[in-house]
C-alpha cells in the first residue's frame, strides 16, 4: 500500500516535461547504437526503413531491454511513451497493457508475426511473454485494423525471438536478485550453407512478496520456464523458408481479492510459425504463411480452465510501382475456445480478410493508404481504412497526419458465457493524429497529438438475468453488453540527446481518458505519467538512472476508489570484465516507495539483481 498519497510525482511533472524539450529525443528507449539504420515490419506487413514510416512507431533491440532493468515484456513497454500497465501484484500476476488509454485487449501481440490472444478475457497474457527470449520489439501506435484486422483498436506490439547470424555464437546469462529470484537463460545460434538458426532456454523463479497484505499473508512467488527455436533456409537467392517455435509456462502464485487460501495460476503460451518467401521478379514477391498461437489460462484450486487457439492463414503479396508499393494480402483467421463456461464448450469462429496497401515516398512527401474488409463468420462484413501523410517541411524535420479506423469482435466468452448475449456488436474505434519529429546526430525529438473515440464499447450491465441461454446466475447477475463510449485524447513528447558523456532520455504523456458515456475517467488510466533517465561511463561501467512518475488513477469505474500517484526510482550499471564476460547490476525501486497499480494489490518494494552474462564473441 501507498506510504502517503503524495503530489510530488505530480510536482515533479515540469522537470520532466523540460527535460524532454532539452534532450530533443523520439523515440525514448528507441533504437539503440547498435541499430543505426533500423527496419520496421509492424506498420506495414513490409520491412521500411524507420525514416520513412509515417505511423507513431518504437523499437527496442536487445542491448536496450538489458539496460532497461525490466524484468517482464510489460515493464519494456511501460517505459516507453504512451503505454502504461496495471498488475495485480508481482511479475508473475495477471497484467494489463494499456496503449494510449485503450483497453487492455485493444492491443494486439504477434510473436515472430503470430497472433496470439485470449477468448476468454480479451488480449494477450502479457506476463506468460518470456523476456529472455526476446531479441526485439516493434510498438505501433495508433489503430491498425486496415492492416491486422480485429482487436487493434489502440495498436499492435510484436516482438521478435532469437535469430541466428554468423559462426555458431553460444550464450549464457546468470542472474541472482532480492526476493529469491534466480535466473538462468543459455542458448546458441549461427548460420552458414544457406541455413541459420537459433534455440535458446531459459528458467527464472522468485519467492515473490506478499501482494495482498489484507487477504493470505503469504508470499506469492513464480516459476517460469520457456524455450524459443528459429530455422531459416535460402533455398536458392530468390525463396526463402523459416520457421518459429515459441513455448513458456508460468506458475504464479497469488491471493484473489480479500482471499486466505493460497490461489494459484498456471498460463502457458506457444507459437508456431512457418512462412515460405518468395521473390518472382524485381517487382513482385510474395510471403505465403500459416500460424497457431495458443494461450491457456488454469486457476487453482478453483480448477477453472480456458484455452484459446488462434489460427492463421496469410498470402501476402507486395509490387513496386515505381517510387511507390503496392500490397494485397489474403488473410484467414480461425479462433477456438475451450472453456467449461461455455454453451457449448468448444466455441468457434472465423474471419477472412482481403486488405490492400499502397505507400509511396516522393522527395519531401511520404503517403500510405491502407483499406480491409473482413467477413466474419457471426458478424458478417465489417470494413476499416486508415491513411496517414508525411511532409518533410525542414532538414531533419517531418509533419505527419493520419487517420483510422478499427474494431474489436466480441470475444468467444462474451457471446458464448452464462453473461453472453447473441446481440453483441463489434467494438468500433476511429481515431486522429498530428505529428512533428526531428532526428539528427544523435537527437531526436517526437510530439504526437491524438484523438481515439470508441463507440458500443462492451460492459457489464448489471442485471438478473436471462442471458444468452435464459440462464441467471446468483454470483454475478447480469450480461454483456454494447452499452459504453470511450473518448480518449492526448499529447506524448519523447526526447533523447547526449550531453556531454550523458545520455539523455524522457517522456511525457497528457492524457484524457474519458469515459464518454458517464462522464467518469476510464478505470486505471492516469492522466499523467512521465519518464526520464540518464546513463554515462564511469571508468570501465556505464551507469544510469531511470525515473518513472506516475500521476493518480481511479480503481472503479465509478472513480470513488483513487490510487494516489506515485514515483519509481531505477539504478543500473554494467561493465565488460572479459571479452565474453559482463557484469550487470540494477536497484530497482530504489526508493523503496510503497504503491499500487491495482487496489488492494502491493508491489515490490526495493529491489537487487546481479546478472552475469557469458557470450562467445
Amino acid at each position: 500500500m501507498n506510504k502517503s498519497p503524495s503530489r510530488a510525482p505530480l510536482a515533479a511533472l515540469p522537470l520532466a516535461i523540460a527535460a524532454g524539450f532539452a534532450s530533443s529525443s523520439f523515440p525514448a528507449l528507441a533504437a539503440g547504437p547498435a541499430a543505426l539504420h533500423p527496419v520496421v515490419v509492424t506498420a506495414t506487413r513490409i520491412e521500411q526503413p524507420l525514416a520513412d514510416v509515417v505511423a507513431d512507431v518504437s523499437i527496442v533491440d536487445r542491448e536496450t531491454i538489458e539496460r532497461s532493468g525490466a524484468s517482464t515484456l510489460a515493464d519494456v513497454l511501460s517505459q516507453l511513451p504512451g503505454i502504461s500497465l496495471t498488475r495485480n501484484g508481482g511479475p508473475g500476476s495477471a497484467t494489463s497493457v494499456h496503449l494510449r488509454g485503450g483497453d487492455n485487449r485493444f492491443t494486439a501481440l504477434y510473436v515472430d508475426g503470430v497472433r496470439v490472444d485470449s477468448q476468454s478475457t480479451g488480449g494477450a497474457s502479457w506476463n506468460a511473454i518470456p523476456l529472455a527470449q526476446i531479441e526485439r520489439i516493434e510498438v505501433l501506435r495508433g489503430p491498425a485494423a486496415a492492416v491486422y484486422g480485429s482487436d487493434a483498436l489502440a495498436g499492435v506490439v510484436q516482438v521478435f525471438t532469437r535469430r541466428g547470424e554468423g559462426a555458431a555464437a553460444p550464450f549464457v546469462n546468470l542472474g541472482l536478485g532480492s526476493l529469491g529470484t534466480r535466473k538462468l537463460d543459455a542458448g546458441i545460434g549461427g548460420a552458414g550453407a544457406g541455413f541459420d538458426w537459433s534455440v535458446a532456454v531459459g528458467r527464472e523463479t522468485s519467492d515473490g512478496f506478499n501482494s495482498q497484505p489484507a487477504g493470505n499473508p503469504d508470499r506469492d512467488g513464480y516459476r517460469s520456464t520457456s524455450a524459443s527455436a528459429s530455422l531459416g533456409w535460402q533455398v536458392s537467392p530468390a525463396h526463402r523458408i523459416e520457421a518459429s517455435a515459441l513455448a513458456s509456462r508460468m506458475h504464479s502464485q497469488y491471493d484473489a481479492f480479500a482471499s486466505t487460501g493460497d490461489d494459484r495460476t498456471r498460463s502457458a503460451v506457444r507459437t508456431l510459425g512457418l512462412n515460405w518467401l518468395a521473390k518472382w521478379s524485381d517487382t513482385w514477391s510474395t510471403r505465403i504463411g500459416m500460424s497457431q498461437g495458443s494461450d491457456r489460462y488454469e486457476d487453482l484450486p478453483w480448477a477453472y480452465v480456458t484455452d484459446t487457439v488462434v489460427t492463421g492463414y496469410l498470402w501476402h503479396n507486395a509490387w513496386k510501382l515505381g517510387a511507390g508499393r503496392l500490397t494485397a494480402d489474403l488473410e484467414r483467421r480461425e479462433d477456438r475456445l475451450d472453456n467449461a463456461s461455455t454453451t457449448p464448450a468448444i466455441t468457434r469462429r472465423a474471419q477472412n480478410a482481403l486488405a490492400l496497401g499502397y505507400g509511396l515516398r516522393a522527395g519531401a512527401h511520404t503517403l500510405q493508404l491502407n483499406a480491409r474488409h473482413d467477413a466474419d463468420s457471426e458478424f458478417g462484413g465489417h470494413t476499416t481504412a486508415g491513411a496517414g501523410y508525411a511532409y518533410a517541411f525542414a532538414p531533419n524535420w517531418r509533419a505527419t497526419a493520419s487517420t483510422g479506423t478499427a474494431f474489436r469482435a466480441p470475444t468467444l466468452f462474451q457471446r458464448f458465457s452464462p453473461y453472453g448475449t447473441s446481440s453483441l456488436r463489434p467494438e468500433k474505434g476511429r481515431s486522429m493524429e498530428l505529428g512533428a519529429r526531428y532526428a539528427a546526430n544523435g537527437n531526436a525529438f517526437g510530439a504526437t497529438v491524438y484523438r481515439n473515440r470508441v463507440t458500443d464499447l462492451i460492459s457489464w450491465v448489471p442485471g438478473t438475468g436471462p442471458c444468452l441461454n435464459g440462464a441467471s446466475t446468483s454470483w454475478f447477475p447480469g450480461c454483456y453488453g454494447n452499452t459504453a463510449r470511450a473518448d480518449i485524447a492526448g499529447v506524448t513528447l519523447s526526447g533523447e540527446t547526449r550531453v556531454g558523456s550523458v545520455r539523455l532520455t524522457a517522456s511525457l504523456d497528457w492524457m484524457d481518458p474519458e469515459n464518454a458515456a458517464t462522464g467518469k475517467v476510464l478505470q486505471r488510466r492516469a492522466r499523467r505519467q512521465a519518464t526520464l533517465g540518464a546513463a554515462t561511463r564511469v571508468a570501465n561501467w556505464e551507469v544510469g538512472v531511470q525515473t518513472q512518475l506516475v500521476g493518480a488513477r481511479f480503481d472503479d469505474a465509478a472513480n470513488t476508489v483513487r490510487l494516489p500517484g506515485y514515483g519509481v526510482l531505477n539504478l543500473h550499471a554494467s561493465t565488460r570484465l572479459h571479452r565474453d564476460w559482463t557484469l550487470l547490476a540494477r536497484v530497482d525501486n530504489a526508493g523503496d516507495k510503497a504503491y499500487q497499480t491495482a487496489w488492494g494489490y502491493a508491489t515490490a518494494g526495493r529491489t537487487l539483481y546481479l546478472g552475469l552474462n557469458w557470450a562467445a564473441r
